[in-house]
């Protein structure tokens, strides 16, 4: 059995997905195993998969359409090592990625390891940008404020899912949010200090799902509060943030459109965190006449 389980799943990633493998093959840490699910590319990605079938420690899997959060739910099932790690098939790892976060699971409460990215665009070359602050321990209300973990970064306990379940197949965005928060209400988080992940930026254009995404989110936000009652556990001034700064970008992404539409989101997010002068100024700002 190998000490740790990498799962790739993706679709139409062919333009990167060698790069990503061969971050995960090239690790210092050599006691892995690859799974990489192909959720039915329409591309080159099975060309580029077949470079590797030398590779002993690699698995290819093809289906058709399971989508993101089923995808990666099969690759769980299909590993065999007490530790499973993630990563896009259109990021790459740092060679010692896995050497620097495997040591932290030496301490039993810790349930999920993550580390700092740098960012690259769509031809590999970095973007300076600066990077959110991470937290360790008991973080559920640190992810209301913000969520700083780059989902290609993490390796997570296998018992971690059997406690409190896999990716939830009914969402197709903000489905590494959604997970956040339910292990945050039973295990520890830690991380390493150092950027261990190249996350790639601007080959996508998800504008037009930025609503939905959000939409995603506050629904997540309201059955974690709400649906399993952690709103009486959880600090009162974070879940105010929460609540606050999701409405309130969704009022940003709707001023040019809608501006109607926006500012009943901007007074939303200041009912929730009572800022008030923010959302007046916000409201003034709006394009007028459409």
């Amino acid at each position: 059995m190998p000490a740790v389980s990498v799962v790739i799943a993706t679709r139409n990633y062919g333009k990167y997905l060698a790069g990503a493998i061969r971050s995960v093959l090239q690790q210092t840490w050599t006691d892995l195993e690859l799974i990489v699910i192909d959720d039915g590319s329409t591309d080159d990605t099975p060309r580029v998969v077949r470079e590797f079938n030398s590779e002993p420690r690699m698995r290819y899997i093809r289906t058709d359409g399971l989508g993101q959060s089923r995808a990666k739910n099969l690759g769980i099932q299909l590993s065999s090592a007490p530790l499973i790690a993630f990563l896009d098939g259109d990021d790459e790892w740092l060679p010692t990625k896995l050497e620097r976060q495997l040591p932290l699971f030496v301490d039993a409460d810790v349930g999920v390891v993550y580390a700092h990215r740098v960012t690259m665009d769509e031809d590999g070359q970095d973007i300076e940008r600066a990077t959110s602050p991470l937290v360790r321990g008991r973080i559920y209300d640190d992810l209301l404020r913000a969520n700083p973990i780059c989902f290609s970064s993490v390796v997570i306990r296998r018992h971690v899912f059997e406690a409190i379940g896999m990716f939830d197949p009914h969402l197709s965005l903000a489905i590494d949010y959604d997970l956040w928060l339910r292990v945050a209400r039973h295990f520890e988080f830690d991380f390493v200090d150092l950027p261990l992940v190249r996350y790639r930026t601007g080959h996508l254009n998800l504008s037009s799902r930025i609503t939905e995404r959000i939409a995603s989110v506050l629904m997540i936000l309201n059955r974690s509060l709400v649906g399993r009652g952690n709103a009486k556990l959880a600090d009162r001034a974070a879940q105010a943030e929460a609540w606050g700064s999701t409405c309130r970008t969704m009022g940003y992404v709707l001023r040019s459109n809608h501006p109607l539409q926006s500012t009943k989101w901007y007074l939303q997010a200041a009912w929730y965190d009572r800022r008030w002068f923010a959302t007046l100024k916000a409201c003034l700002r709006m394009p007028i006449g459409r």
